[in-house]
């Protein structure tokens, strides 16, 4: 008679995270490398033209590790998302045949950038303010701005106060609060980036608003 073996325990389906999550984890480990803040630079100045992450979480990691240079990294992050916001507005001037209309397409950003460019100049100044403050795409409203001529010391002061109080402000909420707000995020990770999409929506409407009342006077 034949022994009855046991059956294999069940195993656990570990399901894999999704790619913007994976994104999320790449980002995050520069906090836990000498690079950190190098890191920090580079990816507010990209997210400001072409990168799709922005540089909060490693913000808000970088500013957990050490409380005491949170306000820094605020305005790390600021001056380099500003600077990587003028390479999207040069990009508007001098490349957005060749290299404009492909991060857009890449990004499915085409039809949000043809709302936005007709009589641009007229409420740039908030427009910019809006994108630079919101989760709306800062970097349609990068390039539309080169595109349609905005006068740079307006798109840079308008660029300079939204990120600014944006990225000053969770400099700021980490140094004060610290590790609670990272187990905050990382336990409503997916609730929060559907959030930030919702109020991308937002803020695109009302800024479609704003240009559309620039159309109608």
């Amino acid at each position: 008679m034949s022994e009855i073996l046991p059956s294999p325990p069940p195993t656990e389906t570990i399901a894999r995270p999704g790619p913007v999550r994976r994104l999320y984890d790449w980002v995050l480990h520069f906090a836990h490398t000498p690079y950190g803040a190098p890191a920090l630079a580079i990816i507010s100045f990209c997210e400001s033209s072409f990168f799709p992450l922005p540089p909060d979480p490693l913000l808000i990691a970088l500013g957990i590790s050490r409380p005491k240079r949170a306000l820094w990294y605020g305005l790390l992050c600021t001056i380099a998302s500003v600077i990587g916001g003028v390479f999207g507005y040069m990009i508007g001037v001098f490349l957005f045949d060749t290299v404009g209309t492909r991060i857009l397409e890449f990004y499915g950003l085409t039809d949000s950038y043809e709302a936005l460019r007709t009589n641009f100049r007229e409420a740039g100044f908030f427009a910019i303010l809006i994108a630079a403050l919101t989760p709306v795409p800062y970097k349609v409203f990068t390039i539309a701005a080169g595109v349609t001529r905005l006068p740079l010391p307006i798109f840079i002061s308008a660029s300079l106060l939204g990120r600014g109080l944006r990225f000053i402000a969770v400099g700021w909420l980490i140094g004060r609060y610290g590790e609670p707000v990272r187990a905050f995020i990382d336990r409503w990770f997916h609730w929060l980036a559907w959030g930030f999409v919702g109020l991308a929506i937002i803020g695109f409407f009302l800024v479609s608003g704003l240009l559309g009342g620039g159309r109608d006077g």
